[in-house]
C-alpha cells in the first residue's frame, strides 16, 4: 500500500514510516493540510493518516478538500478525543479517529482494519430496488421515487450496512463497532441520531429502517 503520512511532528512522521515500511508498504510524508491537499491531488495514495492540529491548513479542513476529488481512506490522528470531534471527523468521511499518545502497533493495526472494511463493503455494480427505494452500492448513490438523496458519508455507511444485513438485528453497539469503527466510543444518542436523519432522507421508505426497541435496528421490507 501506498500511506501518506501528515502530520507537523516530524518524530511521529518518523516512527510511523518506519512501522509502515516495516509491514511492507510504502510511506511518504507531508508536514501539513496543505502540502497533504497538493500531494494528493498529484499522487495516488491507498491511505492517509491526518494529524488536526496543523499549520497552515489543519486536518479537518485538508480531508474535506481531499474528499472533493478523491475517495481515499482517511485515519486522523489527534491529541483532541472529545466526542465532538470524532463526529465531526465521521461526518466528513474519515474512516477512523485515533487518539494521541498512541502506539504505532496500534496505527498499524487500524490501518488493516480500514483497508479490510473498504475492500468488504462493495463488490461489483450492485444497484438494489426496494419499491421506489433504489441503493447504488458501488456508485455510492440512493435514488427515492428516482431523486438524488443528499446524505452525509455516514448515513450512506449506515444505510449500506444495514441493507447488507437485511433482516438481521443490530444492536446499537454492533453498528457503533462496524459503521464507526472500534475506536469510535459513543453513546446510542449516536446512532439514533443518525437513524433519524437517515430516515428523515428516505422520506415514505424510511418504513424500511425498522426499530428494535431496547436493542436496535434493521433494515426489513
Amino acid at each position: 500500500m501506498r500511506i501518506l503520512i501528515v502530520d507537523d511532528e516530524e518524530m511521529i512522521r518518523a516512527v510511523l514510516r518506519e512501522y509502515i515500511e516495516f509491514e511492507g508498504n510504502e510511506a511518504f510524508e507531508a508536514a501539513d493540510g496543505m502540502e497533504a491537499v497538493k500531494l494528493c491531488r498529484a499522487n495516488e495514495y491507498d491511505l492517509v493518516l491526518m494529524d488536526v492540529m496543523m499549520p497552515y491548513l489543519d486536518g479537518f479542513s485538508a480531508v474535506k478538500e481531499i474528499k472533493k476529488t478523491k475517495d481515499i481512506p482517511v485515519i486522523m490522528l489527534s491529541a483532541r478525543g472529545e466526542e465532538y470531534d470524532k463526529l465531526f471527523a465521521f461526518e466528513i468521511g474519515v474512516d477512523d479517529y485515533v487518539t494521541k499518545p498512541f502506539s504505532p502497533k496500534e496505527v498499524m493495526a487500524r490501518i488493516n482494519a480500514v483497508t479490510k472494511r473498504r475492500a468488504a463493503k462493495v463488490t461489483g455494480n450492485e444497484i438494489l430496488k426496494f419499491e421506489g427505494l433504489e441503493i447504488d452500492m458501488a456508485g455510492r448513490n440512493v435514488y427515492v421515487d428516482g431523486e438524488k438523496a443528499e446524505l452525509t458519508p455516514k448515513e450512506y455507511e449506515l444505510l449500506f450496512y444495514l441493507v447488507r444485513n437485511k433482516g438481521i438485528a443490530l444492536t446499537r453497539e454492533k453498528l457503533l463497532y462496524d459503521v464507526w469503527g472500534f475506536d469510535f466510543y459513543g453513546d446510542d444518542r449516536t446512532v439514533d441520531t443518525h437513524v433519524k436523519m437517515l430516515r428523515s432522507n428516505l422520506k415514505e421508505y424510511r418504513k424500511f429502517v425498522v426499530t428494535l426497541r431496547g436493542l436496535g435496528y434493521k433494515f426489513e421490507e
